[in-house]
């Protein structure tokens, strides 16, 4: 976005290089001067640090509408009519929905949980229709904030009917404009005593930001409904209850290393009973269990884990789940409240079932289609494997005797049955503190192949911390950097973490993850600021911060230089790093400053190198909250060149090899 397209080396000016390079090594000056490089090369070789493969990635929580309304690409909001107060005070199974008697038609409409299509899902309506009038009677949904179509696209429309009485049902299905015009109609026929589901595709004939769906019902009698859905058929890879688009495709173009999911505070629940448990969360749609959110609204797990995984795979993201620790969230109940309940622990006789619980988890993803976990995963519709690599276990939790013992049961049965799988602990919410101290403790006593670090604070903190990990014992348990920001989205804030990001490149030996967060945030229904991407309906707005993600992500390196890049000036910050599948060499330079910094760059210890560059360049006022996109250019570069940084910028230089392998090698 925003990008110019990538401009090639011309294949003239290799050939040039090449007998440039043959006449060289006929004369001794020049075979001299190759023999002072080679020895260059040598100290670079030893000089530079393993980078971990998977340092950059998303981490995505349902929070701020991130799933239902946000990513999922489902267009009916409480489709299964399950919203209640205990979600949010004033919602009830009826919200969002209208009940519509137009032309002179009239009848009753009630919510009722006698008969439903599953146990996990037991609020249905019952439409009785005593008169159908001119125009039928029926159900009108407003989807989340109204519901968007345009002309000649297709919608999935699907529904769970069950005759209670009278003869087969015509039921007509419109997208309509609010003032009650026709957008796009098709006739599904209700015509058993049984649940069954109906489906249809729906060609919306205009344009509309605020649609509404409307069912009615033209002939007497009375009917359940329930499990209304309206899916784009155009969703991200054309999966069948898939993502939205361009939500997905935003996701995509970061090219995260991994994505953890599902949280997160989301995780660990509001209370014991609230808790995320992953077996509710697949299987047909109609069967998930859905519960309240934490975050104060509705979960309908219809994004479950094996969308999770799906869209991982599709995004060519490692799966990185997050399960409870089998405590609940220190703050349950509003500690701060009379009558908060705090962090509460699974009964000691319910963790046998909750370790074999983690453990299916482990077999869903990865087992054999022959497994019972394997096989439900096949029959989803993906036989093969997940490759799942990591799962961690707990968020931000607080470290009592509580959570401590029942991390460690469920982390050795883990551990010993699939020692392949990397476990990651947690050491609280903030970069120190009592928490923080007790978890590294805790992760160091036990080993801990990896725990999981989260803070929140002021650019100026990031700016004054770049030295955080450079002492870190690298024969002890690495960082996962899970949940990091500074409090804002304007491009000051962006390029403190710029300048904070090069300090984990330098240290990728040790931080082998790091995940910004937020990443997704529905404007007007926001939990939680800022946030990487928001979005309305219609709308996905990129901030400066995502754009620094994006730049990093998309241009790591596996190795580590340093020396290369000199300078001087305060919030300025550089790296080298090398990608060594391109054998490209790639120089960030990042000035949150208010003074031009010029910087000395020095590649004469690498040989192979193309002159030609391409540079990146993000820059604006340092206020600048949108329209602060990078930009895209040719260099053509020296050995050693002068480059200078200007005032609130972010550059990007990468230099490809000619031969596709590097110096040192």
């Amino acid at each position: 976005m925003g990008f110019i397209k990538y401009i090639r080396s011309n294949s003239f000016y290799g050939i040039t290089i090449l007998l440039f390079t043959l006449f060289c090594l006929l004369s001794t000056g020049s075979i001299y001067a190759q023999r002072s490089v080679g020895e260059t090369n040598k100290r670079i070789h030893a000089d530079g640090k393993p980078i971990s493969p998977n340092l950059f990635g998303v981490f995505f929580e349902d929070l701020s509408y991130a799933a239902d309304g946000g990513l999922y690409a489902e267009l009916i909001q409480n489709r299964s009519f399950e919203y209640a107060p205990d979600d949010r005070k004033d919602w009830q199974p009826f919200t969002a929905w209208e009940y519509l008697t137009k032309g002179y038609g009239y009848g009753t409409v009630s919510v009722e949980t006698r008969e439903p299509v599953h146990p996990n899902n037991p609020h249905y309506i019952v439409l009785k229709v005593e008169d159908a009038g001119q125009e039928g009677v029926g159900l009108i949904n407003y989807g989340f904030d109204g519901i968007v179509i345009r002309t000649g696209e297709k919608y999935n429309f699907s529904i769970f009917t069950r005759l209670i009485s009278g003869q087969s049902m015509p039921l007509s299905i419109q997208l309509r404009s609010k003032k009650g015009d026709v957008y796009g109609e098709v006739t599904v026929t209700a015509d058993t005593k049984e649940w069954n589901k109906y489906s249809a595709v729906i060609e919306a004939t205009h344009n509309d930001d605020s649609a509404v769906l409307a069912i009615t019902a033209k002939d007497k009698g009375t009917l359940a409904i329930d499990m209304v859905s309206l899916i784009p058929d155009k969703t991200f890879h054309g999966r069948v209850n898939g993502m939205r688009s361009d939500l997905g495709q935003a996701i995509a173009d970061l090219k995260p290393a991994f994505m953890r999911f599902p949280g997160g505070c989301l995780v660990h629940g509001d209370g014991l009973e609230n808790m995320y448990r992953w077996k509710n969360t697949i299987g047909p749609v109609e069967q998930r269990k859905e519960q309240r959110n934490i975050w104060n609204y509705h979960q309908s797990v219809g994004l479950g884990y094996f969308e999770y995984f799906q869209f991982c795979e599709d995004i060519g993201a490692k799966p990185l789940p997050v399960v409870p620790a089998a405590v609940s969230c220190q703050n349950s109940g509003g500690t701060w409240k009379i009558g908060g309940t705090g962090q509460r622990g699974l009964p000691m006789d319910e963790m046998p079932d909750y370790i074999t619980e983690v453990l299916d988890l482990i077999e869903y993803a990865n087992g054999p289609v022959t497994s019972t976990w394997g096989a439900k995963r096949a029959a989803a519709g993906h036989p093969a494997s997940f490759h799942l690599e990591f799962l961690g276990i707990g968020n931000e939790d607080k470290q009592t005797p509580e959570f401590r013992e029942r991390f460690k049961l469920i982390y050795d049965v883990v551990k010993s049955k699939h020692p392949e799988i990397t476990i990651i602990g947690t050491v609280g919410p903030s970069p120190a503190g009592e928490d923080y101290e007790l978890g590294w403790k805790f992760a160091n006593e036990n080993a801990l192949p990896m725990v999981d670090e989260h803070y929140y604070e002021k650019p100026e903190w990031f700016l004054a911390n770049t030295g955080r990990y450079d002492n870190y014992d690298r024969k002890k348990t690495k960082v996962y950097l899970g949940e990091y920001a500074s409090w804002g989205n304007t491009l000051f804030n962006a390029l403190a973490e710029a300048v904070y990001m090069t300090s984990l490149e330098r240290n990728g030996d040790v931080v082998n993850m790091a995940s910004y967060a937020p990443l997704l945030a529905r404007m007007g229904h926001t939990s939680w600021n800022p946030n990487l991407i928001y979005f309305t309906g219609t709308e996905v707005t990129l901030t400066p911060n995502y754009y620094v993600q994006q730049l990093f992500s998309n241009n790591k390196g596996d190795i580590y230089y340093p020396d290369i890049v000199s300078f001087k000036g305060t919030n300025v910050a550089a790296s080298c790093v090398k990608d060594s599948k391109t054998g490209d060499l790639i120089l960030k330079l990042v000035n949150g400053g208010e003074a031009t910094v010029q910087a000395q760059a020095d590649l004469s210890g690498f040989r192979s190198l193309n002159r030609d560059a391409t540079l990146t360049f993000l820059s604006g006022r340092n206020e600048a909250k949108e329209n602060v996109v990078p930009v895209k250019t040719v260099l053509r570069l020296e050995k050693r060149f002068t480059y200078n940084m200007t005032p609130h910028s972010l550059s990007v230089i990468r230099i490809k090899s000619k031969k596709i392998i590097s110096t040192y090698e």
